[in-house]
């Protein structure tokens, strides 16, 4: 039996977790895995693009539009209260179709996006990825693959609650590696499975690495790809094929 699997990707800005959502969808899609992928960060223009989709109308909209959001949490908090805004459970059906983008097995959904200036925090998109995978009920032959924020407020958020794994896409940087500690400190205190991609290394970057991190916890390296850079670069729909994302790829559709 599969897994029911979601998977949180996570890391620092730049560290190319986008384009490691990407590639596993694609991954997972040719693998007949209906996949549905979850835009959560409000500041990223460029997801939808590595998937050869346009960017659809946000979720947020579909519960009132921000505005809206914001003044039931400022309603509902004060009071100790949590807002309601799904009456039951949802599957990938039950999604409004406006709000997907879809291509062969894959489907995009975004949250919400930042678009003005002064227009406020974005507590409201996190409150409702949070609100939106806890609710989400996944099939066997589906799975969700969530691309975050860069940093770890959504950890403060608790967006991932609702999913059953997390990788963490680390570059070679002293600033991924500082950050790994507390990605892997904060897992293990919510009981979440996590690994580390590093992507970007030669065998020395690759080395030094190995030495700050918990070594059980790397599923794969990625080496340097100039396909990879310049699709990402020029904004294009990322069609390559690597054998550390084909691991990644096991892991999250591996056997019971």
């Amino acid at each position: 039996m599969v897994i029911k699997m979601k998977t949180l990707v996570c890391g620092k800005g730049g560290s190319g977790k986008s384009t490691v959502a990407a590639l596993l969808a694609k991954s997972m899609d040719r693998r007949g895995y209906r996949v549905l992928v979850v835009d959560s960060d409000e500041s990223n223009y460029g997801l939808h693009r590595l998937l050869g989709l346009d960017l659809p109308e946000p979720l947020m909209s579909f519960f009132g539009g921000k505005k809206e959001m914001i003044g039931k949490m400022m309603k509902a908090f004060p009071k100790g209260e949590q807002i309601k805004l799904f009456d039951g459970k949802w599957g990938f059906d039950d999604i409004p179709r406006e709000h997907l983008a879809t291509k062969n097995g894959i489907s995009l959904l975004a949250i919400g996006k930042i678009h003005d200036f002064g227009e406020g925090c974005a507590c409201p998109m996190g409150a409702l990825a949070k609100m939106f995978l806890d609710n989400l009920e996944v099939k066997e032959s589906e799975v969700v693959i969530v691309d975050t924020e860069a940093g770890i407020e959504h950890f403060g958020r608790g967006v991932e609650q609702g999913c059953d794994m997390i990788l963490a896409v680390l570059d070679p940087t002293y600033e991924s590696l500082q950050l790994s500690k507390k990605i892997l400190d904060i897992s293990q205190k919510i009981g979440k499975d996590l690994r580390f991609v590093l992507n970007r290394v030669d065998s020395d970057r690759e080395e030094a690495m190995l030495k700050s991190l918990a070594n059980d916890r790397v599923a794969v390296a990625i080496p340097e790809d100039k396909r990879i850079f310049m699709a990402g670069l020029v904004g294009e729909d990322i069609d390559v094929r690597i054998d550390e994302i084909e691991k990644l790829a096991d892991l999250v559709g591996a056997k019971a």
